[in-house]
């Protein structure tokens, strides 16, 4: 086994010397370690699916304008999306657990700030802050199991740790809807403190510290991290703002042209940096471009649409916030009882057909979506199509992140994972920032239900498109891999596609190989 394996620190009791992990996946100690990761990372995938829920809530009780409401949305996935890569470098270089810890009392206490925040400004501002959390604890999650547990049960702990992060996002809508009725939307934030305490707890208990040996002597790639944040930043304002305040405005020119410029300064600084971020070598392989290409497409429709459909099943259909999380929750179970058998299923016949039927099955249920308006009953107007589009993504998504990873090699296996699920949060982000704007929805009209309803309808057409392009591009670019070797199966991982696409592997900075 690789040293980036290799936990080096100290288990819980004491003890400083390197040691290969050894941790099995039904001892007791092992079941710490998972629940551990597991309650951390389910903060982050909570959030990821609560949080819409409570948009028409949050926007009545601030008066928000739609573009704030956006901005709730898009700090948190701008300040994670930013961060990500280095959030799993930093991990490898000063202890995955140390990081890991840090993550998640800086989430808690963001997450309190929103929860208390006087005005949408100050939300705003405790969502992009609870990002930056998200960032330090999504990878490190993943990065602890893989170095603590015994090679022959990491598969076994990483699928647990998977598919029970997939059931908290399953959650997410119902649970979120049902605190906003019976309380307020604050309290979705304020669930975050006892999870927080819960999982700092037993961390600190029972989760062995781990770094990796391998990265000694290199530099943190601070400057592109910066760059790429202010890139996003600059670019999701102009994106954002430009429909209120004009495209013209100095403030949305100037920040525009920024984020254009820091874009073209990160990619001058990967290509001459000798430990990159990003290795922008890897995107010379046409099957690694194109099936990042196809992520984007699918997950920019993905972010767009579950931006916009808990605010039209809400405002145009009256349901109340329970209802709209409840009439999600078929979606994710899909995705939950049908991923892990697409995964095998493309393991078998190659990825090209699964990916494929997969983004177009989605685009199908997209557009049945975009069908629903005041008069749309649950059973014939809203259920049909978040059926189809569960099992359009219980067929794509598993297959192109597996595809993704094939691609970039299994050297590259744990950069590849992290480059794909950041390229998956930047096109919700891009999408939720751009696609409302497309489709007419600005200013103070959202909370009419008639213009609500035009737009909507609009705004899911555009990501129905995006999707059948993502097909498309699929059918044309995958090609049917080598037939896997005899008696050999993928190890089973279940998620939910709706908060991005699992980490397949050791997060940036590790280059281990992945395992699920």
């Amino acid at each position: 086994m690789s040293d980036l394996a290799r936990p080096s620190g100290r288990p819980p009791g004491g003890g400083a010397a390197l040691a290969r992990p050894s941790l099995r996946y039904r001892s007791a100690a092992g079941r710490w370690v998972i629940a551990a990761t597991v309650l951390g990372s389910g903060m982050a995938s909570l959030d990821g699916t609560v949080v819409g829920i409570a948009l028409p809530a949050i926007g009545k009780d601030f008066d928000a304008s739609f573009s704030s409401l956006q901005w709730t949305i898009n700090a948190y996935t701008l300040t994670l999306a930013g961060f990500l890569l280095l959030g799993g470098s930093l991990g490898d270089h000063y202890g995955r657990r140390r990081v890991f810890t840090v993550g998640v009392v800086w989430f808690g206490a963001a997450s309190l700030l929103c929860a208390v925040a006087p005005d949408v400004e100050m939300l705003i501002l405790g969502r992009a802050l609870t990002g930056v959390g998200a960032a330090l604890v999504t990878p490190g999650s993943l990065a602890i199991l893989e170095a603590s547990f015994a090679p022959d049960d990491q598969s076994a702990a990483v699928g647990a740790w998977s598919g029970l992060g997939g059931v908290a996002s399953a959650l997410g809508p119902f649970l979120g809807g049902w605190l906003i009725a019976a309380a307020s939307w604050r309290f979705i934030f304020l669930l975050n403190l006892p999870l927080a305490a819960v999982t700092l707890w037993i961390s600190a208990r029972h989760v062995p510290e781990s770094r990796d040996p391998g990265v000694q002597g290199q530099a943190l790639d601070l400057r592109g991290s910066a760059l790429i944040a202010a890139s996003l930043a600059g670019i999701t304002y102009a994106l954002t703002e430009g429909p209120k305040g004009g495209w013209g405005s100095p403030a949305v020119v100037a920040l525009g042209v920024l984020g254009v410029v820091a874009l073209i300064a990160f990619l001058w600084v990967e290509r001459s940096s000798r430990h990159p971020m990003v290795p922008l070598s890897m995107f010379r392989s046409v099957p690694f471009s194109a099936m990042n290409l196809v992520t984007f497409l699918v997950y920019a429709a993905l972010g767009a649409a579950f931006f916009l459909i808990p605010i039209q099943l809400q405002i145009s259909l009256g349901y109340t916030p329970l209802e709209a999380g409840a009439a999600l929750i078929p979606l994710t179970v899909l995705s939950l009882m049908f991923s892990a058998r697409a995964g095998r299923l493309a393991h078998r016949i190659g990825p090209r057909i699964p990916v494929t039927l997969g983004a177009l099955v989605s685009a199908i249920g997209l557009l049945l979506i975009a069908g629903i308006d005041s008069g749309s009953t649950f059973l014939g107007g809203v259920l049909p199509g978040v059926i189809v589009l569960g099992i359009g993504l219980s067929l794509a998504v598993a297959p192109l992140t597996s595809t993704v990873l094939e691609a970039g090699g299994v050297e590259h296996a744990g950069i590849s994972s992290a480059i794909n699920v950041d390229i998956a949060r930047i096109a919700g982000l891009l999408a939720v920032a751009l696609i409302p704007a497309a489709a007419g929805i600005s200013g103070g009209n959202y909370e009419s239900a008639a213009d609500l309803t035009d737009g909507f309808r609009t705004g899911l057409l555009i990501c129905a498109g995006l999707s059948a392009l993502g097909s498309l591009l699929a059918f044309v670019t995958v090609r049917r891999a080598a037939p896997p070797p005899a008696g050999v199966e993928p190890a089973p991982v279940a998620f939910c596609p709706v908060t991005g696409p699992p980490l397949g592997g050791k997060p940036a900075g590790s280059g281990q190989p992945a395992t699920a």
